[in-house]
């Protein structure tokens, strides 16, 4: 973890943190998160990919400090009991607190928090490439080869493994088919000329796998 650490304390110096102590105590608090073991999907490997795909494409970015942030804190809650945004709500809110916490200026945490916002259903504006890089980096999983995808569609089912085959199925379905539903997986030009065409594949398959398809 001492790698994932060295990034967050980057990532937060960018930002404007200046106390070691609060930064690092952050960080332990956040990688804690990322950490629970009910998460099968969403774990340290998630956000190390979500973070790699930022850095590869952080010149796209107007604040890609405040990017990278919001990587950290976009899956910080991740409760599969809860329902509709909760989590992303959650999370905006616990990197609300963590920030404010570090003396960040108001508006980097604000912006900071609506980022995490848009993890919710990755609708993203036309004019918003810090937004756009968040969210292609949250969905680069949905290119994965073939194999890979499966792994990770896997471990999302095994997030939700309280709930009974038929209505995951109907609640998985909804979430592919929202996908697939906007104009662009994608946004960054490059991300969305390499994957687009793979990861609506994968969706199409999985979708039509569920019986919605």
């Amino acid at each position: 973890m001492d790698e994932l650490m060295q990034r967050w304390r980057d990532a937060a110096r960018a930002a404007g943190a200046v106390d070691p102590a609060a930064v690092a105590g952050a960080g332990v608090r956040l990688l804690a998160g990322w950490q629970e073991p009910h998460r099968h999907y969403h774990t340290v490997a998630h956000l190390r990919a979500v973070l790699d795909v930022v850095d590869a494409y952080a010149g796209e970015a107007r604040r890609p400090e405040l990017v990278r942030l919001a990587a950290w804190c976009h899956d910080a809650v991740y409760d599969p009991r809860a329902g509709g945004d909760a989590n992303e709500r959650a999370s905006a809110e616990l990197a609300g607190e963590l920030l404010a916490g570090l003396g960040l200026p108001a508006d980097a945490v604000a912006e900071v928090r609506r980022l995490v916002l848009l993890t919710a259903g990755h609708a993203v504006r036309a004019d918003d490439p810090d937004g756009e890089l968040l969210c292609d980096a949250d969905l680069a999983i949905l290119t994965a080869p073939t194999d890979r995808y499966d792994r990770y569609a896997a471990a999302v089912r095994r997030e939700y493994a309280h709930v009974p085959d038929p209505a995951f199925r109907a609640g998985r379905a909804a979430v592919l088919a929202g996908l697939l539903a906007l104009p662009a997986l994608y946004r960054l030009p490059e991300p969305h000329a390499r994957w687009e065409e793979p990861a609506r594949a994968n969706l199409t398959r999985e979708l039509a796998a569920l019986g919605g398809g």
